[in-house]
This record gives C-alpha cells, structure tokens and sequence, in this order.
C-alpha cells in the first residue's frame, strides 16, 4: 500500500512500491523513481462513477499515479490534510479532493441544501474503504469532534469534509436584523448532529449564504 506523508504542510509525498493511488490531475510537482502518470476519464470509479458526476456536477479530473519511487503532490500551496480511513467513509467536497489510496472507492452523494449554499450543487464526492486520503485546505484545517452531547454549526463556505454518522441540517438565522443591517452575516449554516469528526478551514469560500 502506498505511503502517504507530509513534506511539508503544502506538499504531499507519495512513496510507491509497485502500487498506485488516484490524484488530482496536474498536482504533480516532483517525482523520484519510475512513475507513470495516466489521466482517468472521472473521479468515480469506472464508468458508472464517470456519468454520476457528469450528471451531478460534481466532478474532478483525477490521473492514476502508478510505479516505485516518490511523487510529490501540491494544489495552489493550499494546505494537506491526512485521513485514514477503515472501513468507513469520508464525504469531501471535489475541489478539496488532492489523492486517495488506490483500494479506496470514491463516488457520489447527496448533500441537499447544504450544496445549495455552497455553490457548489447538491452532489459531494465520497472516499471510502481502509486507506489514507488527501483533503486540500485555505490554511490549517481544525478537527471538530460532534457528539450527541455537543452538536455543531458550520459555516458552509468553511466546510471541508467530514467522517462519521452524522445528520446534516440546514439552519438559517435570517430575521429582521439582517435586512436593516444589524445581522452578523452569519445567516446559514449547516449543523451536524451524531458522531463523526468535520474538517473546517480557516477561510470561507463565496456561498449564496454568505451573499445575503
């Protein structure tokens, strides 16, 4: 299985051993070794995978990356955030999506309004199996553990990803306030309520939320 690691809080290298992982095309910056690239035709898997995001809207060209040596993987020195994964699924935006192991699945799944708010659709991508991932960040990403006993409310332009059994709701704090001004900007947000962990970045995206 291919080993990932961080070079820096930027880079992601890679050391492959005759095996393969699924990356975010063009992310190559480096590599040692001999390392074969090869363009996949959807992030999903197989063709199914393909016409779900074609149908979706969620999609992101991935490339297989595949030989023995080391390949180092960057995005815009946007920050790598590590996930291993055993069994279960991580559910991550597509433009946050940097690699995955080659055992993983990735497909699609809907996210409702939560996508709504963000711009970005209604569909997210899912990775999942036992293996480590690669999520992308503006800045340092925190994990914030949910609870029964401690849900969370999220901006939606500062989601990340999340793992676990986790309920997403959409909350809205419009009132009067925020048409005369007095509001705090924050008029949606997503809560999540269960038990899992939720990757936020330190940025917020543009989302239609964060426009009214």
């Amino acid at each position: 299985m291919a080993q990932f690691r961080l070079n820096d809080p930027r880079v992601l290298s890679v050391d492959l051993a005759g095996d393969s992982v699924r990356a975010r095309n063009g992310a190559m910056v480096a590599y040692e070794g001999q390392i074969s690239f090869k363009r996949l035709s959807g992030g999903g898997d197989g063709l199914r995978g393909m016409v779900a995001r074609q149908l979706t809207g969620e999609s992101v060209t991935m490339m297989e990356v595949k030989g023995s040596g080391t390949c180092h993987l960057a995005d815009e020195a946007r920050h790598v955030n590590l996930v291993r994964l055993s069994g279960e699924k991580l559910f991550v935006e597509a433009s946050n999506l940097l690699a995955v192991d080659g055992a993983l699945r990735t497909g699609t799944t809907f996210t409702g309004l939560r996508g709504a708010t963000q711009g970005n659709g209604l569909f997210t991508t899912t990775v999942e199996g036992t293996g480590q991932a690669a999520i992308l960040s503006d800045g340092a990403a925190i994990v914030l553990r949910v609870s029964a006993q401690f849900p969370l409310q999220v901006d939606p332009g500062a989601y990340v990803a999340h793992t676990g059994n986790l309920r997403q709701d959409f909350v809205t704090g419009v009132s009067w306030r925020t048409f005369v001004g007095e509001s705090s900007g924050e008029s949606f947000q997503i809560r999540f309520t269960g038990e899992g962990l939720v990757y936020v970045q330190p940025s917020e995206r543009n989302t239609i939320g964060g426009q009214l």
